[in-house]
């Protein structure tokens, strides 16, 4: 419509045109104000209020639906689903909406309406992981096996990190690690390791092993600390020739040298020729305050690299390491042989190696001289039977806080040349 603006008249008009529009936007302002201040205010009658001046607008009835469900003091079902049934009746193409009402319905233990409000998410939003993955676990709780996998693997394709929930609820709906394996993991090295951590972790260590059998013959390489999460809990389970198994397979997965010593030491690099891994069955080291380590060269006349130790003379610490677990046969005599040499080491609690088993706290360690002030390269040698429920030794480099006046460590400790050897055939003991 055109207005004259050559005439009084027109010029009124347009003005009263302009009021009029300035009135009908500050209205529907106000009202989009109080409606956002009564949603925003948390409190469910408001909040209800508020929802009925947006007509049309999904989320408000779907806010409020949740508040109703999850309210920790009065939670209520039925004015939850009241809610979500508004808010699909408002946004019929929001997925979200009726996984929130698919939610709902099953918590009620309306079953069947949940099943066909999943369905409708899934026609609004064919291609998403999040509502293959929620209806996959609906279908775990109604155990229908089958179909809850093929939503699952769907779930898992469109967003890989799902993987790790989805294993978790398959494993916890079945308990069949073949199952798992064959209806919902992908055959790579990846997909099989979040299997394997989430099964080590879970201290199931038969379905992890069987898991790492598949990995393992399917001849695809790996990281080697990928397998620590799997060799540290048959390490708590005292599953050592599992242990023992796992470790060479990893490094050999992991493209590294696997065949034993040379000396048929039962400690994994004991001549320190590759840095510490960290885990397994290598070598561990955790920074400690007032020491420093590096390498540096073995005794004379020995191929062998050495490990170094500085003390910066500035704490009383307490020196747990570097360490290794070592798997070894219950009630057996044992050889322990290495290497160490010492330079202005402070305190009389100075370097020693000490032999415990990690799982049995009630078994007296094996202790070796204590190294102090200045010396020479000594091979230090201990003769030691495990007890019959022994199966790993902790090799470690240890030092105890002194508890004189003058006890800040300072010096300098290298050892080198590690070894624990089988001395004898098993010998008959008495568990305790």
């Amino acid at each position: 419509m055109e207005i004259p603006l050559g005439s009084a008249a027109g010029r009124s008009a347009l003005v009263l045109v302009s009021i009029a529009t300035a009135a009908i936007l500050v209205s529907q302002a106000s009202v989009l104000w109080l409606a956002n201040h009564r949603l925003d205010s948390e409190k469910l009658d408001l909040m209800e209020r508020g929802a009925t001046l947006t007509p049309g607008d999904g989320s408000a009835w779907d806010r409020v639906g949740r508040l109703h469900q999850w309210d920790f003091v009065h939670p209520d079902l039925p004015l939850a689903i009241r809610d979500f049934q508004k808010a699909v009746q408002d946004d019929p193409r929001s997925a979200h909406y009726w996984m929130d009402l698919a939610s709902a319905d099953e918590a009620s233990g309306e079953d069947a309406r949940a099943r066909e409000a999943y369905k409708r998410a899934k026609a609004v939003y064919p291609a998403s992981g999040e509502v293959a993955f929620h209806y996959g676990n609906f279908l775990l709780r109604e155990q229908e096996y089958p179909v809850a996998f093929e939503e699952l693997r769907e779930a898992v394709h469109a967003d890989p990190t799902l993987l790790p929930l989805a294993i978790s609820r398959a494993w916890r709906s079945t308990e069949d690690v073949n199952e798992l394996l064959d209806q919902l993991v992908p055959p790579s090295a990846d997909a099989y390791m979040q299997a394997v951590d989430f099964l080590a972790t879970s201290n199931q260590a038969e379905p992890a092993l069987a898991v790492w059998h598949r990995l393992v013959t399917s001849k695809q390489k790996l990281a080697l600390p990928e397998s620590f999460p799997l060799l540290d809990e048959l390490i708590r389970k005292d599953r050592a020739d599992d242990a023992g198994r796992v470790w060479r397979e990893a490094l050999g997965a992991a493209g590294m040298p696997h065949d034993d010593p040379p000396n048929h030491s039962l400690v994994w690099n004991g001549d320190f020729a590759h840095d510490f891994s960290n885990g397994g069955l290598d070598w561990r080291w955790s920074e400690v305050l007032g020491a420093e380590i590096g390498f540096d060269s073995g005794p004379p006349g020995n191929a062998s690299r050495a490990v170094r130790l500085d003390f910066t003379g500035g704490s009383n610490l307490t020196l747990v390491g570097p360490a290794e677990y070592v798997p070894v046969e219950p009630a057996r005599g044992y050889h322990f042989r290495g290497w160490m040499r010492t330079e202005g080491i402070t305190t009389e609690s100075g370097l020693r190696f000490s032999i415990t088993d990690p799982n049995h706290g009630d078994i007296d360690p094996v202790l070796t001289e204590n190294f102090t002030g200045t010396r020479p390269w000594t091979s230090v040698e201990q003769d030691l039977t495990t007890d019959p429920r022994t199966h790993f030794l902790v090799v470690r480099l240890s030092r105890t806080p002194s508890r004189l006046f003058e006890n800040k460590l300072g010096g300098t400790a290298w050892i080198a040349d590690i070894s624990v050897l089988p001395s004898s055939t098993p010998t008959e003991q008495s568990p305790k």
